[in-house]
């Protein structure tokens, strides 16, 4: 009991230095990383028919899908900025019926499109690290995401 919660402290230490450390772009990754892994929490909670641990983990993914959306940089990138609102939304509204049917199925969904979104942020940051080497400097995103 002592060890597990020691072990928790040291771990949320950990979170909270990356946190810290972290530049803006990482930040919105480490959201990415997070909500899916909610879900895959949620997933081995319905499996176990855990409905305590199922509903908090699938609580604190549609609160990280929320952070995103809360994100998002209209005045920049309008277009996508549109399009990833109305994706955050289905997100949304999937992980509540997800929920509310113990479906495994549609957290899979989730996840998947989740993931595509990790790796589309994930790609820009490649694309920004090789235009800023190229101009000498630091570049800025056009996103429509605004990781402040």
């Amino acid at each position: 009991m002592i060890q597990n919660r020691a072990l928790q402290q040291y771990r949320q230490i950990g979170a909270q230095s990356a946190v810290t450390a972290a530049d803006p772009h990482r930040l919105i990754q480490m959201l990415l990383e997070g909500a899916l892994e909610k879900i895959t929490v949620a997933r081995g909670a319905i499996a176990r028919n855990d409905i305590t641990q199922k509903g908090v983990n699938i609580g604190e993914a549609i609160d990280i899908v929320s952070g995103l959306q809360a994100s998002l940089n209209r005045e920049r990138g309008a277009e996508i900025a549109d399009n990833l609102d109305r994706l955050y939304d289905y997100i949304i509204g999937r992980l509540l019926e997800a929920n509310l049917r113990n479906d495994v199925a549609i957290l899979e969904e989730i996840a998947c499109l989740l993931g595509e979104i990790k790796q589309g942020w994930e790609a820009i940051s490649t694309m920004n690290t090789s235009i800023a080497v190229q101009e000498g400097g630091k570049a800025v995103s056009s996103s429509g995401i605004n990781p402040r």
